[in-house]
């Protein structure tokens, strides 16, 4: 049905009302009040008219009847009370012996049935979504239990009315406030420290987080009390999704392991990022992969005038550039570039070519296992690939140049992080010879990102287990993908060049624990799946640390964002080393490679926590 349609059977409904309603009051009234056929006709069709027109404007039949609230009664009956006063002032004119009796309890019969209909209507289409629901599910309700008795968890538990397979059985909210109280139906029970006791209590089958605040601390704290339960534990989606419409209010969404490793939101300075950012050209090496594309997201929603999309695997550029050009503030220029860093005359091509303004380089082989079977693969794709970008960025005119390092750089054991480290030499060194700033900035592991523990795990867990840890011991900094790359960008926009910027990862995770909670999320036992260590992998620490004692300032340029103290030998010398790895044998190269990288460290070794390395 068209909405001019449904507009059209509602204007004839309220005028039918109204109707009902003058004659009922005539009718009522007649034996006590005088009331000629003529004038009453007049001041009824004056009353339709003014109705009609006020209830146009103020789009009282325009509304989605099902989704009629308490607001939307008011309005409508603001509307018809202003018609009858209107029109009754208007009509006195002509006719000054009127009966305010007869118009008074005509008014009060259209003020109640009117907005009736509209409630009337709502209940029904509930009741009919009820049944519809009902005749898909045979079994028991769900007895659940709502954590969180705030603004979110009043729409969630409002949404779940139409869930006949749910059955809400109560709040939990630490509010001392809303103790005792009833929210839509639905009485706050306890507080959150009471959650085992209450699952007990009320034989609750489902735990739902409805607090959408929660710092990664909070969430963990409420997982751990659910888990002393037994039962399954889920939260309302994220009111981002709900907006996006990729999820419905009513819906259960999985608590991930982002959720319960996730930290407040960092405030960033918009106004510096926007203006190093909007209306530049900006290329983003390795765009394809987990942090390359997150952060061409984030450069798109600054307006830039052109994004260079540049990658060596061509479906994953297609698959973000894709995306981009999907996003509803598209009015920038996208540029796919298959291109390998490693192609020196190439590189210098593309970049010579589009003429960026900043380059965010995230290409980079990282995975540390494999980087040490591969090691002449790592240095050329993470030292003599980030030269030739570096370089030719140079050349170029680039106006700023932000590298991403890595944890693993710092008094490295192991190939990958020994590549990381000469190639932040060659970045940092370079900001002394030109125009362009050159930085680094150095965090740890980013969650859900191609070379995670995370997927690992995931299809572990799927395969019936065991989940492998390469040590009980080991502890590992994390981070999600959207905040590393926009803390990349403030660092880039608070860059002066030639500084290591350190990311504030907070307290490192245990793999233990983070297997642990990944099984109980995944709704298994760790009797069920079974968890196993498997022994450090060669170039494997077992602690990570972001930063060697002798480069800790304790500067804090922002928020989670640190500057550490340079120790670079001279470009000079970090070339001629450079040069004399393409001719030697790969177990000679190696041992020189992490000689040189760890040659700034030799002064003062003692790093902030312990090693544990298996070379």
């Amino acid at each position: 049905m068209s909405r001019n349609l449904k507009r059209t059977i509602l204007i004839l409904l309220d005028a039918f009302i109204i109707q009902v309603a003058h004659v009922s009051s005539y009718f009522f009234l007649y034996p006590l009040v005088d009331i000629e056929p003529r004038p009453f006709f007049m001041q009824l069709f004056l009353l339709i008219f003014t109705y009609i027109v006020f209830g146009y404007f103020g789009k009282v039949f325009d509304k989605i009847n099902r989704f009629t609230g308490i607001k939307d009664t008011l309005v409508h009956v603001a509307i018809i009370t202003l018609s009858f006063v209107f029109s009754s002032l208007v009509y006195t004119v002509f006719d000054p012996s009127m009966s305010f009796r007869y118009i008074t309890f005509a008014y009060l019969i259209s003020v109640t049935v009117i907005p009736a209909s509209r409630v009337i209507w709502r209940l029904w289409v509930d009741y009919q979504r009820r049944l519809e629901n009902s005749s898909h599910d045979n079994g028991e309700p769900i007895r659940t239990l709502l954590i969180g008795a705030g603004d979110a968890g009043a729409i969630f538990v409002r949404s779940l009315r139409n869930r006949p397979d749910i059955n809400v059985v109560g709040f939990l909210d630490d509010d001392k406030n809303k103790q005792g109280t009833v929210l839509y139906g639905y009485p706050v029970i306890g507080q959150i420290s009471d959650l085992e006791e209450v699952v007990h209590q009320y034989n609750v089958e489902q735990i739902t987080i409805a607090i959408p605040s929660l710092s990664g601390e909070e969430m963990r704290e409420i997982v751990t009390e659910a888990r002393k339960t037994n039962v399954k534990t889920n939260q309302m989606p994220y009111i981002e999704d709900i907006l996006s419409g990729a999820s419905k209010v009513d819906e259960f969404k999985e608590i991930e392991i982002t959720d319960l490793l996730g930290r407040e939101e960092v405030e960033l300075d918009m106004a510096s990022i926007r203006e190093q950012v909007t209306g530049k050209t900006v290329l983003v090496s390795g765009a394809g992969g987990s942090i390359g594309s997150e952060i061409s997201r984030q450069v798109a929603s600054f307006s830039p005038e052109k994004i260079i999309l540049l990658g060596h695997g061509e479906f994953s550029i297609y698959k973000i550039e894709r995306e981009l050009r999907q996003l509803p503030n598209h009015t920038f220029d996208l540029e796919p570039v298959i291109a390998d860093i490693q192609d020196r005359e190439r590189i210098f091509e593309v970049l010579e070519t589009h003429k960026p303004d900043i380059v965010y380089h995230a290409a980079a082989h990282k995975h540390v296992p494999m980087m040490e079977k591969n090691p002449r693969e790592a240095v050329k794709n993470n030292v003599f690939g980030t030269k030739n970008l570096a370089e030719a960025s140079k050349a170029a005119g680039v106006e700023s140049f932000v590298m991403i390092s890595t944890d693993k750089a710092v008094n490295p054991p192991n190939i990958m992080g020994a590549t990381k480290r000469v190639a932040e030499m060659i970045v940092t060194g370079l900001n002394e010879e030109g125009k362009t700033n050159f930085v680094a900035v150095r965090f740890g592991n980013v969650l859900n990102s191609s070379g995670s523990v995370i997927p690992v795990f995931k299809e572990q867990i799927e395969k019936g287990g065991p989940v492998t840890v390469t040590d009980f011991r080991m502890t590992r900094y994390f981070m999600t993908i959207p905040e590393a790359s926009r803390l990349v960008m403030q660092a880039g926009a608070l860059a002066d060049g030639g500084e290591i910027f350190v990311l504030d990862m907070e307290e490192p995770v245990k793999i233990l624990d983070l297997a642990k909670q990944m099984i109980w999320l995944s709704g298994y036992t760790e009797q069920e799946i079974g968890i196993v260590e498997s022994g450090i992998r060669p170039g494997e620490k077992l602690y990570e640390v972001l930063l060697a004692s002798d480069e800790n300032t304790n500067e804090q340029i922002y928020e989670k964002i640190f500057v550490g103290k340079v120790h670079n030998l001279p470009l000079e010398q970090v070339y001629a080393f450079i040069d004399t790895l393409k001719d030697l044998p790969t177990e000679e190269m190696k041992k020189a490679l992490l000689k040189f990288a760890n040659n700034t460290y030799e002064k003062n070794s003692e790093i902030v926590g312990n090693l544990a390395t298996v070379n």
